[in-house]
């Protein structure tokens, strides 16, 4: 099969294309025919070599983390999923990824795909979607009625955050730039910023009960974000190089968000998918054979939106 992998930690040069054994499921693993998979700024770390403590992986290494495809074969003791089924899943972060033909998963990551759109455009869901997720029920604690900031929602996370959050009846003011405003305000946004011309701090007059941070921005404006929270509130933050910062005074907790897989919560998006009321974003499909350069446009900040990645018909 065809597979891309890097053999040595490196620039995206490192990354070959070439052909590889068909894996083989051992005890509660699922192989599956992979439809896409999708690039996430950690596999361009990982790569680099920037999350070898972390995120230990064995060389070569396949990357993507996200998967959506077909089940191929099952391994000893896998019951609830059956060949042939349409399946996504967050793979380990320390296994193989989707990047190829066939990959293997765990049988307990795995979700039955969305039926309302097309199988590959699904892979754009799993990472992302459970990150903006978590960051806003599981740390957040997002209610109905409550005001929400979500600082950086022209990307991918930003872009399920927002509909999440509107969707869970909070107010939602989000900061995008003028190419992604459009997009922020048609997936729920009450309030769009310019952050381009406008600082956010002086934008937000009224206290948030939830803050969360999407965009590197630089430490003080990182720290800046704690003054716009009510006293109880939170702040979530992704960038997980800078502290999330908190204020312990007026009971302001600073959370640092690192995504888990989560097949229950995985399927919780999926039914919001086909019940209408998620939509799935895909900004670009590219080939298999085209990721080396797709990791160097992603270096390049030449990336914009969720990209899925293709691999050939097997």
């Amino acid at each position: 099969m065809k597979a891309v992998r890097f053999h040595e930690y490196g620039d995206p040069d490192v990354l070959r294309y070439e052909t590889v054994d068909l894996p083989v499921p051992g005890a509660g693993q699922v192989r599956i025919r992979v439809a896409a998979t999708s690039f996430n700024s950690v596999d361009g770390n990982i790569r680099g070599g920037f999350m070898r403590g972390p995120i230990p992986v064995e060389l070569p290494h396949t990357p993507g983390l996200d998967v959506a495809g077909t089940v191929d074969a099952l391994g000893e003791g896998v019951d609830g999923i059956e060949v042939d089924e349409q399946v996504i899943g967050f793979l380990p972060m320390d296994g193989n990824g989707a990047a190829a033909q066939y990959v293997l998963a765990p049988a307990e990551v795995l979700t039955p795909a969305p039926k309302s759109v097309p199988l590959a455009d699904a892979a754009a869901l799993p990472v992302v979607g459970l990150t903006a997720w978590q960051a806003l029920f599981d740390h957040g604690k997002l209610t109905a009625g409550q005001r929400v900031l979500i600082n950086g929602a022209g990307g991918a996370v930003g872009g399920y955050a927002v509909q999440l959050a509107k969707g869970a009846g909070a107010h939602v003011i989000a900061t995008a730039s003028p190419r992604s405003g459009d997009a922020t305000t048609s997936a729920g946004a009450d309030e769009v910023i310019d952050h381009t011309t406008t600082g956010v701090t002086e934008a937000v007059t009224e206290p948030v009960d939830l803050v969360l941070n999407l965009a590197p921005v630089a430490p003080e404006q990182l720290a800046a974000l704690v003054t716009l929270v009510r006293p109880g509130g939170v702040v979530v933050n992704t960038t997980v190089w800078m502290p999330a910062p908190s204020d312990e005074e007026r009971g302001v907790r600073g959370i640092d968000l690192f995504v888990r897989s989560d097949a229950e919560q995985l399927s919780r998006l999926v039914a919001l998918i086909d019940r209408g009321e998620l939509r799935v974003d895909v900004a670009e499909r590219v080939g298999l054979a085209e990721l080396a350069a797709l990791h160097a446009r992603a270096a390049a900040g030449a990336v914009h939106g969720k990209v899925i990645v293709v691999p050939p018909i097997a």
